[in-house]
């Protein structure tokens, strides 16, 4: 048998390349089964009440309705959102399949495209109310030690996480770059830091309340802190989770003034 000789150069390259993979690979499993805690993978529909708060008292008040559904072809969510209330603004709906967002006023009776990060109201964006899997539209990094650094939760309560940092891999990634923080072993959300194109810190999410829906304990609560000014807070509380049936014939701009907010 011929024997292999390995330079002392190479053998340290499989010395510290192996580990180095092995993080990579590691760190984008993190993220997808995280999403799998945040979202149902059948179809199904949720109700959303955001508050904005401002110095602790509240504002400003929307109540939506989201239907998400799996693309089979992408891995990715499709979402409709029909505006509940106040009524001023109820039956306005979005429209997010792929990269493309679409916003209908009944008022004009129109459907005008529109992107993620425009304002809904506070700290949430149009993009923050939509079910996404992060694991699709951006490359996980652990930045973090591999055994995990604590952190607190919502509650002041510690929590042994793992640190990762997200980039966008594909152009549906709602924001330039973010910091994430999942709990070992439950896989749970935590915390994330949301960052604009340039750098800049736009929001600091923490995942709250978490509760039995759909078959796993998943977060009734999201709260937004503004990234310049923590005085400005939103709310995000999800309840009503049912699995639903949804025609792919809901996902057409020309369906949404039909949306009804059953």
């Amino acid at each position: 048998m011929k024997k292999v000789n390995l330079s002392l150069p190479i053998i340290l390259l499989l010395f510290f390349a192996v580990p180095y993979a092995f993080s990579a690979e590691s760190a984008q499993n993190i993220i997808t089964r995280s999403d799998a805690v945040r979202n149902p993978a059948e179809p199904f529909q949720v109700g959303l009440r955001l508050t904005e708060y401002v110095n602790g008292a509240a504002r400003n008040e929307v109540i939506l309705r989201v239907y998400s559904k799996i693309d089979q072809g992408t891995g990715q969510y499709k979402n409709l959102v029909r505006y509940l209330e106040p009524p001023r603004d109820a039956g306005k709906a979005v429209l997010m399949s792929g990269t493309t967002m679409w916003f209908y006023d009944p008022a004009s009776r129109t459907s005008v495209r529109i992107s993620p990060q425009q304002r809904l109201i506070g700290q949430a964006a149009e993009g923050d109310v939509v079910t996404v899997n992060f694991a699709r539209d951006y490359q996980a990094k652990l930045v973090g030690p591999p055994e995990g650094e604590m952190l607190n939760d919502a509650d002041r309560k510690p929590r042994k996480c793992w640190h990762l940092e997200l980039t966008p891999s594909n152009d549906s990634a709602i924001y330039g770059r973010a910091e994430y923080w999942v709990e070992k072993d439950s896989y749970r959300p935590v915390k994330g830091k949301f960052y604009s194109d340039s750098g800049r810190l736009l929001k600091i999410a923490y995942y709250h309340n978490f509760e039995e829906q759909l078959g796993a304990q998943r977060p009734a609560e999201i709260i937004l802190i503004d990234g310049v000014n923590p005085k400005l807070v939103t709310t995000m509380n999800l309840s009503g989770y049912k699995a639903k049936k949804i025609p792919d014939s809901w996902y057409q701009r020309e369906f949404l003034p039909r949306l009804k907010g059953e």
